[in-house]
């Protein structure tokens, strides 16, 4: 019996068979093994007729945030989901103010939104081989429950008249020019508008990006256990190795309700070479020990964590037909660093809430109009860069600790700069004048480690890469001024509000501009 499987044979059910069968997924985007690119969305020129929702959201778990919420202000909301419309057992990890949230949008009542939290800690440690520690309070500190959190919204949403089909999967879409139907389970629902909230493998996304491989992988592994000695603080991104396996790897730990959480993950391509999601577990088990100064067999295992998460360069994701949008993971609106789509989905929910209103009112459900809620954002394309610097090619030379030198430069800098420019990149918020001051000091004090990055990244992706930087101080300029128009002229020409709003709104996310409120 391998180290994995006697590891993950300590929890109920077959864990094991749940890892081969990720492997098997994983296994098939590195040998580029897709069926035929599903066709589950079909168009017609024959009008629908009446139709008895305004927004038919298919997947639950992330589309019962923004159904509820268009629910609650009195859209007629329809919601497919496959299983039951339940929460995983382990943590959501944010911080606290991306919580304000759901007391603004009428979510959750401040009583609520308190049982919701089950942990908070302080501070979280960012630390690289050799390098400075740095220590920073209030990021990712807070652990929600997601199955109280998500009954409590399944609730309000069925009080409020939405309505929730489980144990029901979605078979396909025709959209019409007058409205939608969809294909769910032996029902069809006539909607004005789809939503699809199924996540990076939805049938949806998979035939509107042509089977495209992702441009980037990230793996993970993990699991929640108790036994640690220490408990009290966190670790949001460690490195205490050099390059491995051409993979430099990460760490990241949480105190949890019911243990301590230690996630091992990395970067890289889907080239058929890569290793499995089983090597990488473990490599877990053979460096947990020395991470977390604690022997495994000192572990009681509560439950194992792994999975992986695809990327895109072109992202956000615009759907080619009318009246269909993503949300969630499904939309690439999650920064490439990140492997949560929680706290991207809180970051946009308001947003996205105030414009889908807008458009069902306005019925302005074009597809033109609709990927303005899905705006090319400069503040998300530049973190692919940081990405690709974190990624090594399977025959690329680098030294074994350019990586970590390199990160451990960065950060140094930014705890110099203060919390105003480490805070947000570490929300995933990239913001001009942070990144600027960041990579002036960098450059200056350490030129040759970015003399090395070049070659590892590449000229054509460097050219690229300052064109979204450019933009992001583009954007920070036009939302500074946008937002001074729309304060001089409240009442814009009819038909021109939704358009404006959009625009600001893209400005605003796009420039990193939302962080400041």
């Amino acid at each position: 019996m391998s180290n994995v499987k006697q590891f993950l044979s300590q929890i109920p059910g077959d864990a094991y068979s749940g890892l081969q069968q990720a492997d098997r997924l994983w296994q098939n985007i590195r040998d580029s093994v897709s069926s035929e690119v599903p066709v589950v969305v079909k168009e017609s020129n024959q009008n629908l007729g009446n139709v008895n929702w305004d927004v038919v959201i298919c997947g639950g778990t992330l589309g019962v945030f923004i159904g509820t919420a268009l629910a609650i202000r009195g859209f007629r909301v329809a919601l497919i989901e496959r299983g039951f419309l339940r929460g995983r057992e382990q943590e959501w990890n944010v911080s606290r103010q991306e919580l304000q949230v759901f007391l603004d949008l009428l979510l959750l009542t401040e009583p609520e939104l308190n049982e919701a939290i089950v942990t908070e800690y302080n501070p979280a440690r960012v630390s690289f081989f050799e390098g400075k520690e740095v220590w920073i309070r209030d990021v990712l500190n807070i652990g929600v429950d997601p199955v109280f959190l998500l009954e409590k919204l399944k609730k309000l949403f069925l009080g409020v008249g939405g309505f929730l089909l489980e144990n029901t999967s979605f078979n396909g879409a025709v959209v019409h020019p007058d409205g939608v139907l969809v294909q769910a389970g032996t029902q069809e629902l006539k909607g004005r508008l789809l939503m699809d909230a199924m996540g990076h493998f939805s049938p949806i996304v998979k035939q509107a990006r042509q089977g495209q491989k992702p441009d980037g992988i990230c793996l993970v592994v993990g699991s929640c256990a108790k036994g640690f000695a220490q408990n009290e603080t966190g670790d949001l991104l460690v490195s205490f190795t050099p390059i491995l396996q051409q993979c430099q790897y990460f760490w990241e730990a949480f105190p949890a309700r019911d243990g301590r959480t230690t996630y091992l993950f990395t970067y890289l391509d889907a080239d058929p070479n890569r290793f499995s999601l089983e090597f990488l577990f473990d490599e877990y088990l053979r460096l947990l020990p020395e991470y977390q100064n604690v022997e495994i067999d000192q572990l009681k295992l509560v439950r194992a964590l792994f999975g992986f998460f695809p990327s895109y360069r072109q992202s956000p994701l615009q759907m080619p037909w009318d009246r269909v949008m993503p949300v969630g993971d499904s939309s690439g609106c999650q920064s490439p660093l990140s492997f949560g789509g929680f706290g991207a989905m809180l970051r946009h929910l308001k947003r996205l809430l105030m414009g889908v209103g807008e458009a069902l009112k306005e019925d302005i459900l074009s597809q033109k109009s609709l990927a303005l809620l899905q705006p090319y954002q400069p503040s998300l394309s530049v973190t692919w860069l940081f990405q690709k610097a974190m990624t090594v090619g399977v025959n690329e030379k680098v030294e074994p600790q350019q990586i970590n030198r390199l990160l451990s430069a960065v950060f140094a800098e930014m705890e110099s700069l203060g919390e105003p420019v480490l805070k947000p990149f570490l929300q995933d918020v990239v913001q001009f004048s942070g990144l600027s001051q960041t990579l002036l000091k960098t450059a200056w004090n350490h030129p040759k480690l970015i003399a090395n990055l070049v070659p590892q990244l590449g000229v054509i992706p460097l050219i690229e890469w300052m064109g979204h930087y450019v933009n992001l101080g583009v954007y920070t300029g036009l939302f500074s001024l946008g937002n001074e128009l729309d304060l001089h002229f409240k009442n814009w020409p009819t038909g021109w509000d939704y358009y404006m709003r959009r625009r600001l709104d893209g400005w605003k996310y796009g420039s990193g501009s939302d962080h400041n409120g």
